[in-house]
């Protein structure tokens, strides 16, 4: 649906009531018009942002607290050490690849994500290490990932693996893509209606039941207490293909 709004200082009013309150707060706050209309186009744009409700999706990625937290611990988890070579599979607002790169200090991060919205936005927020070339942000997707020439030493998943088409293949996909024992974090926080501890649980399952069938080994799950709870599902590729046979050496 296709919407314009009545002047710039309704868009920057809207934008600022949705950024510095919850929202169903933001809808609640004023008549059901306008504000009902952003508030419903934003809602749609967490899959895809794109023009302008996309780019207000981006803001509130970027300045959630929640979300800041979760990227930090998912990353911390991943184990970036300064050489690596680091690849992120839909990076959204682009706080993760910050904080790779903050730890990839002599490596590389590469982030792709099928929103230009996203890809314009997290430039910005990394500009410097875009600008000193230990950072590069690629329009893609999960479609993509056998198209890298050299292999990456860790991948960071963040809520988006449930949006990739035929996820199974796509994980066999991404464990060409790594190095013998690279490693990857898959982090889901459901988002769903009623999304409890029990959601993010079974989320984990199934997660670590893909990564197991895909081939990877030493699965190893992790939870973060927000609300609802947000599930880390850690996995590796074996050190060659006869090392190891897929679930042996799993903690989960």
């Amino acid at each position: 649906m296709e919407w314009k709004l009545r002047d710039d200082a309704t868009a920057a009013g809207l934008a600022s009531s949705l950024l510095t309150s919850s929202p169903l707060e933001a809808v609640k706050s004023d008549s059901m018009g306008a504000k009902q209309r952003l508030f419903e186009a934003v809602m749609t744009q967490f899959v895809r942002p794109r023009g302008f409700a996309g780019r207000l999706a981006g803001w509130e990625m970027a300045l959630r607290p929640s979300n800041r937290k979760r990227n930090r611990w998912a990353v911390a988890l991943l184990d970036v050490q300064p050489q690596d070579h680091v690849l992120e599979i839909g990076f959204g607002a682009g706080l993760a690849i910050r904080e790779l790169a903050r730890r990839a200090t002599d490596g590389f991060v590469l982030g792709i994500d099928h929103s230009e919205v996203m890809v314009r936005q997290a430039a910005v927020r990394n500009r410097a290490a875009v600008e000193q070339g230990r950072v590069e942000l690629r329009l893609g997707s999960a479609l993509d990932l056998g198209d890298f020439s050299k292999a990456f030493d860790k991948a960071l998943v963040v809520n988006n693996l449930g949006m990739w088409p035929d996820p199974e293949a796509r994980l066999k996909e991404l464990r060409g893509a790594l190095r013998p024992g690279g490693r990857v974090a898959i982090i889901s926080q459901p988002r769903c209606l009623g999304a409890s501890a029990e959601t993010t649980e079974q989320v984990g399952e199934e997660t670590a039941g893909r990564l197991r069938d895909a081939g990877f080994i030493n699965l190893q799950r992790e939870t973060l207490n927000l609300r609802p709870p947000v599930t880390c599902v850690l996995a590796e590729t074996p050190a060659s293909e006869t090392a190891s046979c897929p679930g042996e050496h799993d903690n989960v």
